[in-house]
């Protein structure tokens, strides 16, 4: 198996690769990173000697960059995959820049898939969100609901998934896309909600509660999401959507009080902050189709909140230098 993975020294995408180079031994990865300030080599560094693994620094948007790839690494093999991570992700970032938001997600995705059908790729894998169905004020999203972003980022993601079935319709492209829910878990960078109120209460610091906190997110490992991504890999159909939730639907008021309990603090560490424009109220998603190919979550979320809490305890030499350097976004 013979992959190009864009994005892999972000959170999610480096989680995979370390999963898929557990799982396979005839595997080659290629690892596309821009390594803009979310994409971290030392996410990384335990598998950056692996034989099997390779990594290049560039940029999504760069046409013959990516065809050259394609052309010398890529098609060396018969099993031809790409599978996109790449991509801004931080709603809050998106609200303040879009257009970074707009050449990343959208033009990004479209020059991976001129060069993924110039090269007769077999599969595009394109990694998107549960945000593109837009707030759900009750029931879970299905695949087929309609898309209703409502944020630049959100909206950028779902013209990107647009873009792709596109091109499976009209060129007959390989592709097939995930919509997962919130990931959390190692590695994720500390201007996320998890990670951020979790390395805030490590240093003894409040943690920033938007609103009044009820906002619903269902919560996903980022372990189980690798899982259902290899198994849309191996048995998802061409053109086809399949959403991959966590099944742990939560306000933000109790997700924090959570591990607020877990280190053992009170509630005198959440301090309430005004709330970000467009903040939608609830995510949910059914993964009904995904379930029937096999997969379902491992990990409820307060065996894999235990984990994560876990590692980012044993790892502040990994988050540290990252909150120093990060800009939290304030309204």
């Amino acid at each position: 198996m013979n992959i190009l993975i864009t994005g892999g020294c972000g959170f999610i995408g480096s989680n995979f690769i370390r999963y898929a180079l557990k799982k396979y031994q005839n595997i080659k990865i290629i690892n596309l990173d821009k390594l803009t300030y979310a994409g971290n080599l030392n996410n990384l560094k335990d598998i950056a000697n692996d034989k099997r693994y390779k990594f290049i620094k560039g940029d999504i948007c760069d046409n013959k960059l990516i065809d050259s790839i394609l052309k010398s690494e890529v098609r060396s093999q018969k099993s031809d995959i790409i599978i996109n991570f790449a991509a801004e992700t931080h709603v809050d970032r998106s609200i303040k820049h879009a257009a970074d938001f707009i050449k990343t997600n959208i033009e990004g995705t479209r020059v991976l898939l001129d060069a993924a059908k110039k090269r007769n790729i077999k599969k595009f894998l394109q990694i998107s969100t549960d945000e593109v169905y837009g707030d759900v004020p009750r029931g879970l999203s299905r695949e087929t609901d309609r898309l209703l972003p409502r944020s630049p980022y959100a909206a950028s993601k779902a013209t990107a998934d647009l873009l792709c079935l596109s091109y499976y319709q009209t060129y007959g492209l390989g592709v097939i896309i995930t919509r997962s829910s919130n990931n959390f878990g190692p590695y994720q960078y500390p201007e996320k909600v998890m990670p951020l109120f979790i390395t805030n209460l490590l240093a003894g610091k409040k943690v920033p509660l938007y609103g009044d906190g009820k906002n619903v997110r269902d919560w996903i490992y980022v372990e189980d999401n690798c899982v259902g991504i290899d198994a849309i890999l191996k048995k998802g159909k061409l053109g086809q959507i399949y959403n991959i939730g966590g099944n742990n639907q939560m306000r933000n008021i109790d997700m924090i009080k959570a591990i607020l309990k877990k280190l053992k603090l009170g509630n005198k560490y959440i301090k309430y902050v005004t709330d970000r424009p467009g903040h939608d109220r609830r995510y949910a998603l059914n993964s009904n189709k995904l379930n029937k190919l096999g997969w379902k979550p491992r990990y409820s979320f307060y065996k894999a909140l235990a984990l994560t809490l876990d590692w980012y305890k044993v790892n502040q030499r990994w988050w540290k230098p990252l909150k120093r350097q990060a800009k939290i976004i304030k309204w």
